[in-house]
């Protein structure tokens, strides 16, 4: 079993950038914030699915209260100017049924480094070794970049359309022993 609340890697991406990707403390709440709000409104757009101009205190509240058993954030860190930045999360919450619910977000200045790949891999690696055998995402038709993400990432995938939202499902295969 691995512990998710501890979870920690370092990686180089394609550009040659080292980042961490680290679960999340209750005490990033600040880091969080700091990150959304360098996101793009579209990038909120198509994470949020409609506009939003905050993180509300019931989202601080639910990332500060993650258990790391029914809901695991992970975020991806650089130091920059000695200083660690969120630069993306990725987050599972059980939806019951080994079955768990992912999201992603990536700041746009690291689009197309393949992180939010990078995301979904640890975030399944955890998922497995918790029993989780089936990720499900819901996205927006246009968000071409987050389908291919979902397409690429070798999981059996299914799809179908539902009132104006893509729904994937994702087959991670049996759970560890």
């Amino acid at each position: 079993m691995i512990d998710a609340r501890t979870y920690s890697v370092t990686e180089t991406l394609r550009n040659g950038l080292e980042v961490c990707f680290r679960a999340a403390h209750p005490d990033d709440g600040d880091l969080l914030i700091e990150a959304f709000h360098k996101l793009d409104p579209e990038s909120v757009y198509l994470r949020f699915f409609g506009p939003k101009k905050e993180i509300s205190p019931a989202e601080l509240k639910r990332f500060r209260e993650a258990d790391f058993v029914n809901r695991v954030i992970l975020l991806c860190t650089v130091q920059e100017h000695g200083r660690e930045i969120v630069i993306a999360s990725g987050t599972y919450a059980s939806a019951g049924d080994a079955t768990a619910e992912v999201a992603f977000i990536v700041e746009e200045d690291y689009h197309r480094l393949g992180i939010a790949r990078r995301l979904l891999t640890h975030l399944g690696k955890i998922a497995t070794a918790a029993g989780i055998r089936t990720f499900i995402a819901e996205v927006l038709p246009h968000n071409t970049a987050m389908l291919g993400v979902f397409g690429r990432c070798g999981w059996p995938m299914t799809t179908h359309s539902a009132d104006g939202v893509i729904h994937i499902t994702l087959d991670l295969g049996p759970a560890e022993q």
